[in-house]
C-alpha cells in the first residue's frame, strides 16, 4: 500500500482519465447522425486508449495513451433523398452505436465514482491522522 499522497495521485489520475473518457463518449453520442465532416465522410467514433502509468517498476495510476478513430466501417442506410446519399442511394452514417456508448458511459461513471471514493477515503485518513498527531 502507498502513502496517502500516492493514493491521492493515483486516484486523481483515474479521475482525469475517466473524465476525458466521458467527454469522448459524449462527443460520440452528439455526432451519432453526422454524415458530413470537414475531413469528408461521416463522423468516426473515437476510442480512448488508457494505459498504466509506470514509474520505475511500480504502477502509479493511469494515463491516456491516445484517442483513436474506431476502424469499424460506417453504417449504410438506404435513403436516396438524403443530400449525402451515394449514387446507389445509400448514406454512410457514423459507426456509433448509441446503446454501446451509453454502456461505456455507465462504466466510465462507475470508474470515476470509484476513484472519487478512494480520494475521499484518503482525505479522511489524512484528516484523522492529523487529528491524532495534534493531541
Amino acid at each position: 500500500m502507498g502513502t496517502i499522497g500516492e493514493l491521492i495521485s493515483i486516484a486523481g489520475s483515474g479521475l482525469t482519465a475517466n473524465r476525458l473518457w466521458m467527454d469522448v463518449i459524449s462527443g460520440n453520442i452528439a455526432n451519432a447522425n453526422t454524415t458530413r465532416t470537414p475531413e469528408g465522410g461521416p463522423f468516426r467514433r473515437q476510442l480512448v486508449i488508457m494505459r498504466a502509468k509506470v514509474e520505475g517498476r511500480e504502477v502509479r495510476g493511469v494515463e491516456i495513451a491516445s484517442i483513436e478513430r474506431d476502424p469499424t466501417p460506417p453504417r449504410l442506410v438506404y435513403d436516396p433523398g438524403h443530400p449525402d446519399a451515394r449514387p446507389d442511394g445509400y448514406v454512410e452514417y457514423p459507426n456509433v452505436n448509441v446503446v454501446m456508448e451509453l454502456v461505456d458511459l455507465i462504466a466510465a461513471q462507475r470508474a470515476w465514482e470509484a476513484n472519487a471514493t478512494v480520494l475521499e477515503t484518503a482525505k479522511s485518513i489524512a484528516q484523522r491522522t492529523i487529528g491524532l498527531l495534534a493531541r
